[in-house]
């Protein structure tokens, strides 16, 4: 099936040692990665890792040109799967889209259909770009606490970098299930966003700068960590017997300079949260992301912007200046 040629936002390989030039190219379908489903993309998300490649860290993408966007929501124009039939509304995120091979941030994408998720009904496709890696983040993080046994009446559930993508999702996730939230910040000027998105109390991260104690009074029954480092070590410090904290984020530094004590005298579990996991729970976690996880502020913790804004919403993602979830409108 003939397409017209499209729009798409490419990484290209910049000169030895600088960072990878993004622009705007027309292309045609045969240029684009290999795969047997081609999707008309709506909107696809913003993400840090989208952020990094386009600033060239992290060795995040290493063949070049290459479109970015590791998440997209769109409809399907042909697919070599028949339970994908032309119009299908789809999400796809994660499998390399947008790293190893070319992602969301054009007007057609063209993956694996064994990638490609039918979206539950009560999910728009806005919506499902404003989910979309993040959205799957948070969900498959309190799946596993709840699994190992969190529930509201056990007391406060920490979010640590709450303005974040993942975070502020995670936040009205928490709150619609009865949770009681506290986020922590370190923008003080978020307070009245967090709160709006369900959070009963706002903190600042704790000064860092000293040595660190093994155990701290309890007050957390679970942990939702996008930091990493020192601050998930410290958070670790203060879960109640038989807390538990999932951590998915190292924005904080890789390393984790914690105690064995609290796992030994609390009993408290760490959950290492990958959201490239297998198509039987993703197809689980969204169908529950549209009922018993489903979000009801996702207006308030995301914006659309337009294709042309998109390198300076990136690059801003690497310099603090977003809050919550954007997503670019391809049609």
């Amino acid at each position: 099936m003939s397409t017209p040629e499209f729009q798409a936002y490419r990484l290209h390989a910049g000169p030895a040692g600088d960072a990878p030039q993004g622009r705007f190219d027309t292309l045609t379908v045969d240029q684009l990665s290999a795969g047997d489903t081609l999707i008309k993309v709506a909107y696809a998300g913003l993400n840090y890792k989208d952020a990094l490649a386009q600033a060239g860290r992290g060795n995040v993408v290493r063949d070049y040109p290459r479109i970015g966007g590791i998440d997209l929501s769109g409809t399907v124009v042909h697919s070599a799967d028949p339970a994908l039939p032309p119009g299908q509304e789809v999400v796809v995120h994660g499998f390399g889209i947008g790293v190893d091979c070319d992602g969301g941030y054009a007007e057609y994408a063209r993956v694996r259909h064994d990638w490609v998720l039918p979206l539950p009904r009560a999910i728009s496709l806005r919506n499902a770009a404003v989910l979309g890696a993040a959205g799957y983040t948070a969900a498959l993080s309190l799946h596993w606490m709840e699994h190992c046994g969190l529930t509201p009446e056990q007391g406060e559930v920490l979010v640590t970098g709450a303005t974040g993508g993942v975070a502020s999702i995670a936040i009205d996730i928490l709150s619609q299930r009865g949770y009681t939230v506290c986020a922590m910040s370190g923008k003080p000027e978020a307070g009245d966003y967090l709160r709006s998105l369900g959070a009963a109390e706002v903190i600042a991260p704790p000064d860092l700068s000293g040595p660190q104690k093994p155990l701290m009074s309890a007050r957390w029954a679970g942990i939702i960590d996008s930091v990493g480092g020192k601050l998930l070590a410290h958070a670790l410090a203060s879960l109640r017997t038989d807390g538990v904290a999932a951590a998915f984020g190292n924005a904080g530094g890789a390393d984790l300079p914690a105690s064995v004590i609290p796992f030994i005298l609390r009993g408290v579990k760490l959950l290492g949260i990958n959201a490239n996991s297998p198509m039987p729970l993703r197809r689980a976690l969204w169908q529950k992301l549209a009922a018993d996880y489903r979000p009801a502020r996702l207006d308030l913790s995301s914006r659309v912007i337009e294709p042309r804004d998109l390198p300076q919403a990136l690059a801003a993602m690497l310099e603090r200046g977003s809050t919550g979830r954007s997503v670019v409108r391809f049609s």
